[in-house]
């Protein structure tokens, strides 16, 4: 039986260089996920959206850390600590929290209100490694390192809220890899984490990934996170994400892989990530993010 899932928006694009990301929440609950979810017969409570100070207001590099670059990290960090609160909550109520970015960089907060009083195993579906850190990254742009910090990896300044979570690599799986910085080669390389690139996919099928990635992700662990970038799609399939990357999973591979998170009955927390709906068409990245959270939730055909 699906809890009550709890829906918390995290309206940010501290991580991102194009704008319009921090709109993604607002466009996601417009494209019907409330009605697409009871139509599932889940149960939904709104809890509204944490405080994200706009990005206007703020110095992006009021805060530094010791070593390389971060962009918005006090603003990032604060947003992360908000929403690591409201996802442990949702977990302490019985109900399953469900995270509506915003850039990736709320990545952090999730995983870490997630595995609060649990230990837990996380895939990461997504074009890109999010393995950059301060040091590495060429951007400054935290929306390319969150998977990093929540391991532990590079110097992001107070350790207490950027990997506190205790997220073990062995556990952890990145799906649908195609779009990899020189410099997350190696790291990725050198860590436990398991990746299947699309050229996996292609070989194996997307059945076939999907469950190597959830038996990573079960082993020892007592749930999972799945973050959900919207970018790991085709483009073709949702345009409106800010670093879309051609050649990606078609709209059935996706539902095929959340269909098999909801049937392995593993999942513990969601979060849907970088839908920008000035990007997108007629809302249709929105609406696709939507219809996978009925199918990683349990919508089922008949």
């Amino acid at each position: 039986m699906t809890p009550t899932v709890r829906v918390v928006g995290a309206p940010t694009d501290y991580g991102a260089n194009r704008r319009g990301v921090d709109m993604g929440p607002s466009a996601i609950r417009y494209a019907g996920l409330a009605q697409e979810l009871e139509r599932a017969d889940i149960d939904v409570v709104d809890d509204g959206d944490v405080r994200a100070p706009r990005a206007e207001e703020r110095d992006p590099e009021a805060e530094r850390p010791a070593s390389g670059r971060a962009k918005f990290l006090r603003e990032t960090r604060e947003v992360a600590t908000r929403l690591a609160d409201r996802v442990a909550g949702a977990l302490v109520g019985d109900e399953l929290p469900l995270v509506l970015g915003g850039d990736h960089s709320v990545a952090i907060g999730s995983v870490t209100g997630s595995a609060r009083n649990a230990d837990i195993g996380a895939i990461w579906f997504d074009a890109h490694g999010d393995f950059n850190t301060p040091e590495t990254s060429p951007s400054g742009n935290v929306h390319g390192m969150p998977l990093a910090a929540a391991l532990g990896v590079g110097d992001f300044g107070d350790v207490e809220w950027a990997n506190a979570a205790g997220l073990r690599a062995e556990n952890v799986a990145i799906v649908g890899l195609r779009s990899v910085d020189p410099s997350e080669r190696p790291a990725i390389a050198d860590s436990d984490v398991t990746t299947f690139t699309m050229s996996d996919i292609d070989e194996q099928g997307i059945t076939s990934v999907a469950e190597d990635a959830l038996d990573v992700a079960t082993a020892g662990t007592e749930g999972v996170h799945v973050s959900l970038d919207l970018d790991w799609l085709d483009p073709r399939e949702a345009p409106g994400v800010g670093t879309p990357v051609r050649g990606g999973a078609t709209y059935r591979e996706a539902h095929s892989a959340m269909e098999a998170v909801a049937e392995r009955g593993c999942l513990r927390s969601l979060e849907l990530v970088e839908v920008n709906p000035i990007l997108d068409d007629r809302n249709e990245t929105a609406s696709l993010a939507t219809e996978l959270a009925a199918s990683a939730l349990g919508k089922q055909i008949l």
